[in-house]
């Protein structure tokens, strides 16, 4: 939990309103790929909540489940948290950090970050590539693992 601390800590030291490319940085993943994670999962909302089938909820800009809070709690960080751009930016990043070191840099760790299920997973990865083939295609400079190219 060291970790998740860490990322408490620095989502309360930044002061900026987008702090998505700090919380790549800072996890060492690729602020395209989370910043299409914001697009795909909330438009860029913050105060979004979406209620699931299976009874989750999913919280924020970034739509972390409610399945792990109980992890998230353990520093501090609760519900409302995740509807404070920074906090979920640096959640989010810690995440998808997780299903890289679980996947490597792969579009299947990306997919991941939304469900382990593989026809879930397999179908978010190839929303979140288009996304961010569409940043690519508008000029976004390519930053992070994405400039070697996921597999």
């Amino acid at each position: 939990m060291v970790a998740t601390s860490a990322l408490v800590a620095a989502a309360n030291g930044v002061a900026r309103a987008d702090c998505i490319d700090d919380a790549a940085t800072y996890h060492h993943v690729n602020a395209l790929v989370l910043r299409a994670i914001a697009q795909q999962e909330s438009s860029f909302r913050s105060n979004i909540v979406t209620r699931n089938t299976n009874g989750s909820v999913d919280i924020g800009m970034f739509g972390t489940n409610s399945i792990h809070l109980p992890d998230l709690a353990t520093v501090g960080v609760g519900p409302n948290d995740l509807k404070e751009p920074c906090v979920a930016a640096y959640v989010a990043a810690w995440m998808y950090r997780k299903k890289i070191v679980r996947h490597g840099n792969t579009w299947t760790a990306v997919g991941a970050y939304h469900s382990e299920t593989p026809r879930h997973r397999d179908r978010y990865a190839q929303a979140i590539h288009r996304i961010v083939q569409s940043y690519l295609a508008g000029g976004a400079a390519a930053q992070g693992p994405l400039t070697t190219g996921l597999k």
